[in-house]
């Protein structure tokens, strides 16, 4: 909530501002502008400068390039925007949080700051030509700008939660809430009683703390549940009582008011401090590191109000336009030329990898990726040394070709791509979402050798099924449903010579929670298979290997931040076991045209399983199959896909 908070108050000041002096010529916008940048960019970029060399001094190398682009979308101040497109992007789950992604509250005020005095000028300017009263007018602009955010807000909250929490039209009814308060008398002002403004004023904090308490994860926000902690900060200052029950005794605490005068550069350092820390100390934060990001923070902050932020606001030789907006300028600039350097590198990194991944794989080596582990360790044993192909941050980008080709229908799940692979006579369709995409690499080898057509029917997140999913909004769940439909009309009957599907349940059956799901899940399946082969399909189910992505959220990151330290990323089947009610119903249906194959053997050796077979790394962040390692996996699927093939298979 201290987000929603933050926007109120900010609203607050900077209209109650506005109005005692409205901006009413170019050169009076040209000097607000002017001090916001004086207020705000000089320690934005110290922090993302100092942020931008730790990244390259601590962090792991897989970090670089995520982190680099936000830098520079930070320093121009759209950051949000950035995170709205990543938040519906499902790969980007299981990415760890970066050390800029707080500037992205920054980006919604600067983007408020850039609308809002020409919102106020445009009110002054129109009162006066119409001699209207200028104070009742700019409060109805206010409104109108609340009204219209607010509905947007409620709208987009409700079709994608995760893009609305972040985009500047769906936060900018918070800001003019502030605004509004801003624009009329405080209560202290009215002839209310001081003891009944305090009551109010309690009220709104008790609004925000309920909002804090309450609120978790499953809940859409912003929309209609922020306005529970807008409306509750907005009474606080409208409240503004002086009696000694208010809380404003409390605010007017000495250590309070030094606090709120750092507040700035607390928020801009805690976060790359709680980000960056455990790559030094090596693992998550402990009540020790807790306590040093504390103190670290506290201390950054006060350095930073005096040395930065007070000695660029009054600073006489600071004051000037030119200067100010120079010194803006020069600091985008620079910002950017140190992302774009760090993204350089990274770029040469890559080259260099995809050069030795190129000689390995030609290299014949009879040990390579899943050979090894199919021959035994003892006769290709590991070196834990060797260098990894591909490098870890390479591999974070080591998918099947289904991704560059556009091949997946996204969320909401309206789109219906086919790609088609190889010219072959056989027809060959591949089913399901994204953990049906990784074998795509392993088909597209076996196609080459065996004359296959393959068609994919891919869907982020969605499994083609007879049940509701519980997706964040309605509209998902049911495309979903409509999606499914759809892959059985196109892929039933004598269509292919064989469809192969694969799933990870990746949401919940609607209505159900992750620990009552498998058993509604299995029957969405079983009717759905039936349904396949009932029309004269002929199917094979790959049972979904066991994957890391309850205890590591990312293989490639773990390798990388334990170099020549392998076994740190290791886990045990039961660890990495995650349920395949898919399998589940295609074991227990029995079909001469349905069958099934498990690879689990191939990731899972003497009760562990391993983050990099063969010196290839297995998986490109938590889940999801590297392209690289599932090439290796084409001569063990050869043959229980051709046995598939037979009309006589028996399940």
């Amino acid at each position: 909530m201290g987000v929603d908070v933050f926007f109120v108050i900010s609203g607050f000041l900077i209209t109650s501002h506005l109005i005692r002096k409205p901006p009413l010529t170019g050169r009076e916008m040209a000097q607000f502008y002017g001090r916001r940048i004086r207020r705000l960019l000089p320690a934005s970029f110290a922090v993302l400068a100092a942020t931008a060399v730790a990244t390259r001094l601590v962090s792991a190398p897989t970090q670089w390039e995520s982190i680099a682009k936000e830098i520079i979308a930070s320093a121009l101040y759209v950051q949000n925007w950035v995170l709205a497109g990543s938040s519906v992007d499902y790969l980007a789950e299981g990415n760890d949080p970066t050390p800029t992604q707080h500037f992205w509250s920054l980006a919604v005020e600067e983007q408020f700051y850039l609308v809002w005095p020409l919102v106020i000028m445009a009110a002054f300017w129109i009162a006066a030509k119409r001699r209207l009263r200028a104070g009742v007018l700019v409060r109805y602009a206010i409104a109108a700008v609340v009204v219209v955010s607010l509905v947007v807000s409620v709208l987009a909250t409700a079709a994608e939660p995760g893009a609305a929490y972040f985009i500047t039209p769906t936060r900018m009814w918070e800001l003019a809430i502030g605004g509004l308060v801003g624009s009329v008398a405080p209560l202290t002002a009215s002839r209310l009683n001081p003891s009944a403004n305090a009551v109010l004023a309690w009220v709104g904090i008790l609004a925000i703390v309920v909002a804090g308490v309450t609120y978790t994860e499953a809940t859409p926000f912003p929309g209609s549940a922020a306005l529970i902690p807008v409306l509750g900060t907005a009474l606080v200052i409208l409240a503004g009582s002086n009696s000694s029950l208010s809380p404003t005794g409390i605010f007017r605490w000495t250590p309070v008011q030094w606090l709120g005068g750092i507040s700035y550069s607390v928020y801009l350092w805690h976060w790359p401090l709680i980000v960056l820390l455990p790559y030094v100390s090596g693992g998550d934060l402990g009540w020790l590191d807790k306590a040093v990001i504390l103190v670290a923070t506290v201390v950054l902050a006060a350095l930073s109000k005096t040395f930065i932020e007070d000695k660029f606001r009054f600073t006489k030789s600071a004051q000037g336009l030119l200067p100010t907006f120079r010194f803006a300028a020069a600091g985008m600039i620079l910002m950017t030329v140190l992302g774009a350097a760090q993204l350089a590198e990274v770029n040469y990194r890559s080259q260099q990898a995809e050069q030795r991944l190129s000689a390995i794989e030609t290299s014949g080596d009879p040990c390579l990726g899943a050979a090894a582990i199919a021959k035994g360790f003892d006769v290709c044993e590991p070196d834990p040394t060797a260098e990894l192909v591909p490098e870890p941050e390479l591999a974070k980008d080591d998918r099947s070709d289904a991704y560059a080709d556009g091949c997946w229908s996204n969320a909401p799940f309206t789109e219906r791509p086919i790609c088609t692979y190889g010219s072959g006579e056989k027809k060959v369709a591949l089913v399901g979402n994204s953990h049906a995409g990784h074998w795509l690499p392993a088909l597209q080898k076996l196609a080459e050798r065996n004359d296959w057509t393959i068609s994919t029917f891919l869907v982020s997140r969605c499994n083609p099924t007879d049940v509701p999913l519980e997706f964040d909004t309605q509209e998902k769940t049911d495309n979903c449903l409509a999606y499914g439909d759809w892959v059985l009309e196109q892929t039933k009957g004598d269509k292919f010579d064989l469809v192969i599907t694969s799933e990870r349940q990746s949401v919940p059956v609607q209505g159900e929670t992750w620990e009552t799901t498998e058993a509604p899940a299995v029957a969405g399946y079983r009717s759905y298979l039936s349904a396949w082969t009932d029309s004269g399909t002929t199917l094979l189910v790959i049972k979904d290997p066991p994957y890391p992505g309850n205890e590591i959220s990312s293989i490639p990151d773990c390798l990388a931040e334990n170099e020549n330290r392998s076994a740190n990323c290791t886990g045990s089947p039961e660890e990495w076991h995650w349920p395949d009610p898919l399998h589940t119903a295609a074991e227990i249906l029995e079909s001469h045209r349905l069958s099934t194959v498990t690879m689990d053997r191939y990731f899972c050796a003497d009760d562990e399983c391993h983050p990099a077979i063969g010196g290839i790394v297995t998986y490109f962040d938590g889940s999801h199959i590297t392209a690289t390692y599932a090439k290796t996996l084409a001569p063990y699927l050869e043959k229980p896909i051709l046995e598939a093939m037979k009309p006589d298979v028996q399940s």
